[in-house]
């Protein structure tokens, strides 16, 4: 089933340094009007334009013909296929009532059947001017040549007048259809995140003969954790790591890189400040109110709240041979969040903090494997907690709790004693299309394609078959903060001890116990 691109609402974007109105009633009737008796005239779309942009609908609150509104232009463009679409009105409507979006498919319509009226009518112009180009060329009556100046004149205007209104139209067209959420997996769950279907349930609940802190608690007994100086130093929710906890941060990413390399993945090392663009593409809201995303003033740069970002856009603006797929990367990074609106004890501590240490995991490969990888990726998720000795749970996310670029989402929500509560470590989405067709990234099938792998842009072997978007998925190996929470609380020990799960010991020097350093 071919898959729709679309993305993020740019209502609130203020990131282009110019604007421009969209073409409204006035203008757009002013435009078609001079030209009633000059270069439309006879034309049969005239009519049918003039009646466009009169209509009722566009006389109503639609924000298309809002006077006084004023959007940013675009700064770059997704491959949306707008003829889908249309044909699956029905299927997208019902996908963006299930998501809650507030994407307005009404809109988007109108204006692509207001885009394809006017490219016709723009189409027709250019060949009428190049008609009269051409009848110049030979020797002619002067009087003759003068009437057809001044006919390619008229022409020539009222083609300027259309081509700028074909612009904004098409920056409009964009922008709403960019805010379309990709279309869900037949088998996801309709409604909120409580819809959501429990897929596996792994171990059972640790028994503890006293009584349990949580992981506050625990670290600050073992001096683990120093949030007031980090408070002073750098504001609310950041932290200072101290002794063995900088050992099983170290350990868990060290430990989670070791796993996912085992299984075929390539080792990143990723930059933590992209172009809000990218951002953007890869179905983030950099500028939104609300936004998770931490912007760099009078810059066109974010800090990354996930490698998925820089990762994504790895590839951006290139043809992959058919033979470099699958691309499996898995990547370290930092990362940054505002958290905007976190609140609560459930948020204390680690577990929702403005800064932290992650392991992801990213794919790239052919449309028709994506549902398998999908599948490969929660299944070494779930093998790395198992192997900790974990208490979760997998879940498949409900609509109304998938991001904008997902198709399907698997949560893991592993038993944290402290919180009394399964807290989410770890997901594993699966983007189709959505992000490829906007970061344009494609690839040349080929079953003959036996050059070396060649990513460079614009590189994709000597096929003749034409391109097609890849699917990309992302999956969290390790979100360090979170895993501590869950190890320190499912671990700790009567004398106030913490075991370390034996998977972590070779990579925290040997170290089998946090001990207790003031008796």
């Amino acid at each position: 089933m071919m898959m729709i691109s679309s993305g993020t609402a740019f209502r609130t974007l203020r990131l282009a340094p110019s604007f421009f109105k969209p073409p409204t009633l006035q203008t757009l009737t002013r435009t078609l009007s001079r030209h009633r008796h000059g270069p439309l005239r006879g034309s049969p779309l005239l009519p049918s334009l003039l009646r466009a942009v009169s209509s009722p609908a566009l006389q109503s609150s639609s924000p298309a013909v809002e006077e006084d509104k004023v959007v940013a232009k675009p700064q770059w463009k997704a491959a949306i296929d707008f003829k889908w679409i249309r044909e699956n009105k029905d299927l997208v409507a019902a996908n963006i009532r299930n998501r809650n979006s507030s994407a307005d498919l009404e809109l988007v319509l109108e204006l692509y059947e207001k885009y394809l009226a006017l490219q016709k009518e723009v189409e027709r112009l250019r060949a009428e001017r190049n008609s009269v180009a051409n009848k110049m060329k030979g020797k002619l009556e002067p009087s003759v040549r003068q009437a057809l100046v001044e006919e390619g004149k008229n022409l020539k205007e009222g083609l300027v007048a259309l081509e700028e209104d074909l612009v904004q139209l098409t920056d409009r067209l964009q922008q709403e259809a960019q805010s379309i959420p990709n279309i869900s997996h037949p088998d996801v769950p309709i409604g909120g995140e409580e819809s959501s279907a429990v897929k596996k349930m792994v171990g059972s609940r640790p028994e503890f003969s006293f009584t349990t802190r949580d992981h506050l608690q625990i670290g600050k007994d073992l001096d683990l954790f120093d949030f007031d100086a980090a408070s002073e130093v750098s504001g609310s929710k950041f932290y200072y790591l101290k002794n063995e906890a900088v050992l099983l941060e170290m350990g868990l990413v060290n430990w989670a890189l070791s796993e996912a390399t085992k299984r075929g993945f390539t080792p990143l090392t990723t930059p933590e400040i992209v172009r809000s663009s990218v951002v953007e593409k890869c179905g983030f809201q950099p500028r939104g109110q609300n936004t998770q995303v931490y912007s760099i003033e009078d810059t066109d740069q974010c800090l990354i709240g996930t490698a998925e970002i820089p990762v994504g856009g790895i590839h951006m603006d290139s043809i992959l041979p058919d033979s470099a797929l699958p691309l499996k990367y898995v990547a370290f990074s930092h990362c940054f969040r505002t958290e905007a609106g976190a609140a609560g004890t459930a948020t204390r501590g680690l577990y929702r903090v403005h800064q932290f240490s992650k392991v992801e995991m990213f794919i790239f490969c052919r449309p028709e494997n994506s549902n398998m990888y999908h599948e490969e990726l929660i299944q070494i998720e779930e093998d790395l907690f198992t192997s900790l000795g974990l208490h979760f749970k997998t879940l498949d996310m409900a609509t109304g709790d998938l991001g904008a670029p997902a198709y399907r989402k698997f949560d893991v929500e592993a038993w944290m004693p402290g919180l009394g509560r399964f807290g989410e470590i770890s997901s594993a989405s699966n983007c189709t299309d959505y992000q490829s067709r906007r970061l344009g990234i494609r690839f040349r099938p080929s079953s003959l394609d036996t050059s070396p792998t060649n990513l460079k842009k614009g590189k994709g072997g000597n096929s003749s078959a034409p391109t097609q978007f890849v699917h990309t998925l992302n999956a969290t190996a390790c979100a360090v903060p979170r895993m501590i929470v869950c190890l320190l609380e499912n671990f700790q020990q009567e004398d106030g001890s913490v075991v370390i799960p034996e998977p972590l010991r070779p990579f925290m020097g040997g170290l089998q116990v946090i001990s207790p350093k003031f008796k």
